[in-house]
């Protein structure tokens, strides 16, 4: 009986070239395998984690707890994540998948040339804090940054982001607990202790928020905190 299980096949392979090449059968499965972790390399690689964070907390900032929807937040957020990581993937394009797909690199060559884009890009915001607690970790002694492995580097960069993330955050929540002090003080001044504040300070964030452009704002402002050179 014939055995075409991707091992065979593997085996095969690497016996009549004298080395690892690696079959269609398990090209595909580790493209399957890739594909059923990337909502986390999404995550942990990509400038999704600051978006997101800043959007959510932006919606409490508001008082408003399931206004826009968290469909909608993701939604937005993995829009901004493309135009943000759009240099990124054109550079993983033309230096690994294009030429991959015109026969010029095997697999595993198109997998080493896609990750020096990536890598540069999470060098870029990683801050100095993070790279070293995870570094020191690792056990590791290296020349540069760019010698840090992914394995230490992703770490790094998600902690880095988390912290980016909430100062930012911060700064977009101070205004609107301003508005909600002040419309707290003048009720209280009036005598109108039975009056929930929020009833009063959620319409006039919203006409402030919407009066200033405030989508535009954070939204740009986040696409500008991404540092792309490099």
């Amino acid at each position: 009986m014939t055995d075409h299980s991707p091992t065979l096949t593997l085996i095969k392979s690497m016996a009549s070239n004298g080395g690892a090449s690696y079959s269609l059968d398990v090209q595909t499965l580790l493209v399957i395998t890739v594909l059923a972790f990337l909502p986390g390399l999404m995550l942990l690689m990509t400038s999704f984690t600051r978006i997101i964070i800043v959007l959510s907390v932006l919606r409490q900032a508001l008082g408003l707890q399931t206004t826009p929807p968290n469909m909608v937040l993701a939604a937005l957020a993995l829009a901004l994540t493309m135009f943000v990581m759009r240099g990124v993937v054109q550079q993983e394009q033309n230096n690994a998948l294009d030429p991959y797909l015109a026969g010029q690199i095997n697999f595993t060559q198109a997998v080493q040339a896609a990750i020096p884009p990536e890598q540069n890009f999470m060098l870029a915001q990683t801050r100095k804090a993070p790279l070293h607690l995870f570094v020191d970790l690792s056990g590791g002694h290296y020349a540069s940054p760019k010698d840090v492995p992914l394995t230490v580097l992703v770490p790094a960069f998600a902690t880095s982001e988390l912290q980016t993330a909430f100062q930012i955050s911060f700064l977009i929540y101070i205004p609107f607990v301003l508005i909600d002090l002040a419309v707290a003080s003048i009720l209280m001044s009036l005598g109108m202790i039975m009056v929930s504040p929020t009833l009063i300070s959620l319409p006039l964030k919203l006409l402030v928020f919407v009066s200033i452009h405030g989508w535009v704002l954070v939204l740009g402002a986040l696409a500008n905190s991404f540092i792309t050179g490099g």
